[in-house]
């Protein structure tokens, strides 16, 4: 079997070694025994700074605040209209972020701090990498590593304007008054991200598949991610096959004066990656995912215990631990790795002892039983159980299943139940739990912990079973055996891009014809639909949908109405179906919270006061917006 477990003592030391305060600007990734002057003296500085600027990705994968995952991409799920909140009566947080309210003044902080801190260490890197005196053999790997730099800040600063909007863009360690001012995203904010890209793109080498680290290819696909969102959501662009627009970049190394970005050069990156990428999607769908794995699938044919029918017709061949399936797979072009180093608690900003773990794994489990029946193997086989938050929508489901009759042309896609847990059909033995909230029938089977009878206890992880397994220190597999890569660019993305963008279908027919579904000719329609299905939660649908709606596009917005329409459908609610209907947690529509809004995120108003009030409060939650319709009502 493939070794899966990562360990490595390099990764580890460097986490440990650089600290960070939690002021948003005040971060200092370099231990105060060594000085600029002196540190990196040598390549393998160099190579530590790097992975202390990657391990915010694991903290934002991996970490655990306020009774939310951190995961970036967990949160625009549970904003969409493919996720409720859900959870149990304690987990308002995730309540009220799917529902555009707040329960308290930070609530959403920790991710504000953590990109800061991301940020911040990548501008260290940048601009301390060539304390080393770099040999001329050694240039390619000052180039590497200097790309590596720019293509973290670059995917930070992204992230961090996509969930707060106008902010401080912060390009140096040295904070000028000008730049601790809030500045805008579409003029400022977007040219500095589409250019560090570009400079990624220009220094880094080509493909280094498995390593976790970015190359060439990784910034060609975020090239086109970016500039999608900038063009469709600030320049309004609409439908990308017919419309353009042009970005001035910003000079820098990689980047030369004057370089300007528009359709034309995205579409050549993209294609770029198609012609000499090497990039092929999986045969399979479900080799995508750990629940595909050799050892259930063994289970399904051997004729003892349980079974798990869904996996039953796969080859053998492309289960997820497979060779060039699940972590490292033929398709993954860029994702957050996990280890078994995790930890029980839950303190630590930058060094969040969680962060080893994709512990979105746990978020999405199950939230099964009654009273000290969690979690029983016998209620959940072949899935574990976890706290039962951002269950997948009655929209998801009903929206999909549409989709499949529609014309009569009745088909069956396989990517619906490969992402969705039917509760009522697939597992005849689950129970509601008594104090479950808003639940729709449906779970998470996309990165869901799978167990199996071969495993010592019921929560125990099929992990433990793995080439290569050591009990991690937090000592509970259901919490701290998740392993699985977190995708944050899959090639499916690249062609499903490339249609968009040119109205070709040959790439969208390809990922249709991997999901044994019609081929369809190229409409905005299909694209979007074809996207919504192929990445259904892995948090890619709210900024597709903020695109194609438009910045200030009001309530009758493709957004807007998409997370409108999510209102009265019927839902599990304190262990009961019958006759509930999905509650608002706002005095106000969902429409209007998203008009209000653009989709954006309060910025903490701690992180306000700390800079003095140069940043402005976002619209929609600031003292023009009433504050019953952004403050989290309490319905149980």
């Amino acid at each position: 079997m493939k070794k899966y477990i990562l360990s490595s003592l390099t990764v580890l030391a460097a986490v440990t070694l650089f600290t960070s305060c939690n002021d948003m600007l005040d971060t200092d990734p370099r231990v105060t025994e060594l000085t600029a002057a002196t540190f990196p003296g040598k390549p393998a500085d160099v190579e530590a700074l790097n992975a202390a600027t990657y391990s915010i990705m694991n903290t934002l994968g991996g970490g655990d605040q306020s009774g939310l995952c951190n995961n970036p991409f967990y949160w625009w799920s549970l904003m969409s209209d493919d996720c409720y909140g859900s959870g149990g009566l304690q987990d308002n947080v995730a309540k009220s972020l799917h529902h555009f309210t707040t329960a308290s003044a930070n609530q959403y902080e920790q991710d504000f701090i953590l990109l800061y801190g991301g940020i911040s260490r990548a501008n260290n890197q940048i601009e301390t990498i060539d304390n080393v005196e770099w040999t001329d053999t050694q240039k390619a790997q000052r180039n590497q590593l200097l790309g590596e730099g720019y293509f973290m800040r670059g995917l930070y600063t992204m992230w961090l304007t996509q969930m707060y909007g106008d902010v401080p863009l912060i390009t140096s360690t040295v904070i000028t008054d000008e730049m601790q001012e809030e500045v805008s995203a579409e003029e400022k904010i977007y040219p500095q991200i589409l250019s560090d890209f570009v400079s990624a793109k220009n220094l880094m080498g080509g493909r280094n598949p498995g390593s976790g680290h970015a190359d060439k290819f990784a910034a060609e696909a975020f090239i086109a991610r970016a500039w999608m969102f900038w063009a469709g959501f600030y320049k309004k662009v609409g439908e990308l096959k017919n419309g353009d627009a042009t970005m001035e970049l910003v000079e820098q190394e990689g980047c030369p004066a004057g370089s300007k970005l528009s359709k034309a050069e995205v579409i050549a990156a993209l294609q770029d990656i198609v012609a000499n990428g090497g990039y092929k999607l999986c045969e399979d769908f479900r080799s995508l995912w750990q629940y595909s794995n050799s050892l259930l699938w063994d289970e399904a044919h051997d004729g003892v215990g349980h079974a798990y029918p869904f996996i039953a017709d796969m080859k053998r061949e492309n289960c997820f631990d497979q060779p060039g399936m699940g972590n490292g797979n033929t398709e993954e072009i860029f994702q957050i790795q996990f280890m078994n180093a995790s930890k029980w608690a839950i303190g630590g900003t930058y060094n969040n002892p969680r962060m080893y773990s994709n512990y979105l794994s746990c978020f999405w489990g199950l939230r099964n039983g009654a009273t000290n029946d969690n979690g029983k193997r016998s209620k959940t086989y072949p899935f574990n159980q976890g706290w039962g938050q951002g269950t997948p929508s009655n929209n998801l489901w009903d929206d999909w299943t549409d989709a499949e009759r529609n014309n009569g042309n009745s088909y069956t896609d396989i990517r619906k139940l490969g992402t969705l847990i039917d509760l009522d059909n697939e597992l005849e033995a689950y129970t509601y739990e008594k104090d479950d909230c808003e639940e729709s029938g449906y779970a998470v089977k996309k990165y869901a912990d799978v167990n199996l009878d071969a495993c010592a206890a019921d929560n125990d992880s099929w992990w433990s079973k793995c080439e290569g397994y050591t009990s991690s220190s937090l000592d509970n597999k259901q919490q701290g055996d998740h392993f699985e890569d977190f995708y944050l660019m899959r090639y499916a993305d690249v062609l499903l891009m490339l249609t968009e963008l040119t109205g070709d279908p040959w790439g969208m027919n390809q990922v249709q014809a991997r999901a044994g579904v019609p081929l369809t000719p190229y409409s905005w329609t299909n694209i979007q639909n074809e996207r919504r299905w192929e990445f259904a939660l892995e948090g890619l649908r709210f900024n597709d949908m903020r695109r194609w709606s438009g910045k200030d596009s009001g309530e009758s917005s493709y957004a807007a109405k998409a997370l409108q329409a999510q209102h009265g459908k019927q839902i599990v609610c304190l262990g009961q179906k019958a006759n509930k209907r999905t509650h608002q947690h706002m005095t106000c529509s969902w429409a209007k919270r998203y008009a209000d809004t653009n989709g954006f995120l309060p910025k903490p108003e701690a992180q306000i006061t700390l800079m003095n009030n140069k940043m402005k409060q976002n619209p929609g939650w600031d003292t023009n917006t009433p504050a019953s319709e952004y403050t989290y009502k309490v319905l149980y």
